[in-house]
């Protein structure tokens, strides 16, 4: 897409304050390459809303006044204490302060170009964190409410003058202590929680415009009918008309007009499709039109695609532009070590998602933060399908007030207008888990009263009502697939391989496994990736979320070092992995069913038995008979038939196999265990797995034991399973896995 170059009018424009200072930021645990590339008098300076773009603008990034605030304060008189670099969060070692506190001030001054003599001017914040008043000469324009979602306010009527103006504003925000959306955020960082963001944390600028004038735009794309719809709005409405110019290049393709205010459409014929093989972007150009005069003018772009939920082969499956594609995403963050929740630079915002499609994703999940326009712009052109988080409440911290119900509400359909025209986003995701889950099947019905188009996912690896469009479970580490004939199914996260790489690590934490070697890491990522191919072919699984693109502070299973300075694999070894999800198959029959779906009989026992237990000669009279599987049924994943809830089981069955016609190189284990487990076929060792599984995962068993197993005869199938922590569940079965049809 051509995007016009939009004049910057950078006023000389550092107030005279700050004009002799110099910045200097401080120095975080690790910091990024991209931020040598910060500039104090031309910070972020790319147009900040690409889908709704006019010529004239001016940033006012850069160095602010600022100062610690207290409750029930006053607007400070005079200069400020302190400096910062606008936008980065107060607590960011690019702000220049990297200190936390829950009330700040800000102050700088702007002049008013003598060319927008004669308009209303604008003044846009892309975000702040949480509560924001904004005064204009010492007048307040209003409070806005809410860390994610842009606003603005008209200040003509507050300037005075031709000379200097100023701006203030107050921050407040709570974080941890007022049920509020916050995502990841929190005052303790530690494990999966990470460093707060308050404050101005996306750019500011203003923005000339006309007393009439073109104040947002909904474009919904319909490829079924070969059309663009459209909705631009305007407080403008009698005897104003709208004109939509759609184009290819320099190639006008069609135009249209239309009354303002109402839903009218534009032909878009033999549309060139959005896909992330193919992001095709055409061109529009809107004006707003007064008695065949134009009045305002913008720019915007549009993407023709379409996300759907069809039917194949008996399950649900997402369909992008009526076909199906197996959508594969890491787990996005966004969090950098220098700016937190801000990126240094726009190329910095590039090249993470640069980096997610040379991986060969297809798709990304915007993990419980919204992201700055630039963001999904990049999305946009590169090709991203994007499952997009609300932002959660009551995150992982300890004595969090009850949500603020009214504010999720609020903030979740303010996300949705003020992203629904990036062709990117195909998912709204409502919850992440069951963090702060509140009126889900309400919620849902919000969501799809906004934006029909999408597809919405009620909790990803939540807890699950039945409602949206989305079944949705979280694994670790290696991925599993739920089950239902009536919703598309996802594994919304899995994986989670540590790595670590000495000299680009914050601190060490806990993760999911680690591995010490580079090999071990792109293997285990290869097997969950045959895991999957395997749960697309037989299961229905629509979708997974590998954790992740980057580390996080003590998370250290990203694809890439937090500092983004180290990619832990070889990026063609990733795609290749991904690659196979994509387009392989791999189909399952089973030659001894596990209990997932019919209770099969084992022996049993939670008392330690002789070291002979799994043997095949072993008398297993005394131990007890009942149907798998064996656990506690809140365990995720479980399908419980006999209660265990003790540190240790021990479980046995005898069967026969009449199968001559299997290949023994193609026999695996079906195998659902939290936690660690140890298998045996007649007496011979078959598979050891650490950790837990959240469903039925396949595991490859050991040469010997396929040796020991015989095709026509008697076998026994021998699991020792141990508790740690959580939930507790075992049960397993063997199947034959092919590349082909049986």
């Amino acid at each position: 897409m051509n995007i016009k170059k939009f004049i910057v009018l950078a006023a000389a424009a550092l107030p005279y304050f700050v004009q002799a200072q110099e910045w200097h930021p401080k120095k975080a645990v690790l910091m990024t390459r991209f931020a040598k590339d910060v500039d104090p008098k031309n910070v972020l300076p790319e147009y900040p809303r690409p889908q709704l773009a006019r010529e004239k603008w001016m940033n006012l990034n850069g160095l602010w006044q600022y100062q610690p605030g207290k409750v029930g304060e006053a607007v400070p008189q005079g200069k400020l204490s302190q400096t910062i670099l606008v936008p980065f969060p107060v607590e960011s070692a690019l702000s220049g302060v990297m200190e936390q506190h829950d009330r700040i001030w800000y102050r700088r001054k702007f002049t008013v170009p003598a060319s927008w003599k004669g308009e209303h001017i604008l003044l846009h914040f892309g975000a702040v964190d949480y509560e924001a008043e904004v005064f204009v000469n010492g007048k307040s324009l209003g409070v806005h409410k809410g860390g994610y979602d842009p606003f603005s306010y008209d200040i003509t009527s507050a300037i005075k003058g031709a000379g200097e103006q100023d701006i203030t504003v107050r921050v407040y925000d709570p974080t941890d202590d007022a049920g509020l959306p916050r995502g990841k955020q929190t005052l303790h960082p530690q494990g999966i929680m990470y460093t707060s963001t308050t404050g101005i944390w996306q750019t500011v600028w203003l923005e000339p415009v006309p007393a009439a004038n073109i104040s947002d735009i909904r474009i919904t794309p319909d490829i079924d009918k070969s059309v663009l719809k459209l909705n631009v709005s305007t407080a403008a409405t009698s005897g104003y008309t709208v004109k939509v110019t759609v184009k290819d290049g320099n190639k006008v393709v069609s135009m249209a007009s239309n009354q303002v205010n109402s839903d009218f459409e534009v032909a878009v014929p033999n549309a060139k499709l959005w896909s992330p093989d193919s992001p095709f972007l055409y061109d529009l150009d809107i004006t707003l039109e007064k008695d065949g005069k134009k009045v305002d003018a913008v720019s915007s772009y549009a993407g023709m695609r379409k996300i759907s939920m069809g039917d194949q082969d008996g399950y649900k499956k997402l369909l992008l532009n009526n076909k199906f594609l197996f959508q594969i995403g890491p787990l996005d963050q966004g969090f950098w070590p220098d700016g937190i929740y801000t990126a240094p630079t726009d190329a910095a915002i590039k090249n993470d998602l640069q980096m997610i499609k040379n991986f060969g994703y297809n798709m990304v999940r915007k993990h419980i933060k919204v992201e700055p326009y630039r963001w999904y712009y990049w999305a946009d052109k590169l090709g991203l399908l994007i499952w997009q988080d609300m932002p959660s409440a009551n995150s992982y911290t300890e004595h969090t007030p009850p949500v603020d119900t009214a504010a999720y509400a609020s903030e979740l359909a303010r996300m949705i207008k003020t992203h629904w025209n990036s062709p990117s986003i195909v998912t709204w995701v409502v919850f992440n888990e069951s963090q702060g889950q509140h009126n889900t099947p309400g919620l849902v019905n919000l969501v799809r009263s906004l934006d029909k188009s999408r597809l919405i996912n009620q909790a990803s690896g939540g807890s699950h009502f039945g409602v949206g469009d989305f079944l949705d479970i979280h694994s670790y580490p290696p991925p599993a697939a739920p089950s239902s004939k009536t919703q598309i199914l996802a594994c919304g996260e899995y994986g989670g391989i540590g790595y670590i790489i000495p000299d680009h690590t914050w601190k060490t934490g806990p993760t999911y496994i680690m591995m010490d070697n580079q090999k071990a890491y792109t293997n285990l990522y290869d097997e969950f990736a045959n895991d999957l191919v395997i749960y697309k072919t037989n299961e229905g699984l629509s979708a997974a979320v590998y954790t992740e693109t980057t580390d996080v502070e003590v998370e250290l299973n990203g694809l890439m070092t937090y500092d983004r300075e180290i990619v832990k694999a070889p990026v063609e070894t990733i795609k290749a992995s991904n690659d196979k999800i994509i387009h392989g198959e791999a189909y399952i029959r089973e030659v001894l069913p596990s209990s997932k779906n019919t209770p099969r009989t084992w022996k049993y026992t939670f008392d330690k038995p002789a070291d002979s237990w799994f043997g095949e000669q072993f008398n297993d009279a005394a131990w007890k008979q009942g149907e798998a599987g064996f656990g506690t049924k809140e365990t995720p994943g479980a399908v419980v038939k006999t209660v265990w809830d003790g540190k240790d089981i021990w479980i046995r069955q005898e069967f026969t196999l009449n199968a001559s016609n299997v290949n023994k190189d193609e026999l695996v284990l079906s195998l659902h265990h939290d936690d660690a487990c140890e298998v045996y076929i007649n007496g011979v060792k078959a598979a050891i797995k650490e950790g837990y599984t959240s469903g039925y995962a396949i595991v490859q068993m050991t040469p010997e034991s396929k040796a020991a197993l015989r095709l026509n005869g008697k076998n026994v199938i021998a699991i020792h399973c141990n508790q740690t922590v959580g939930g507790q569940y075992v049960d397993a079965g063997i199947s034959v896995l092919s590349k082909n049809k049986q």
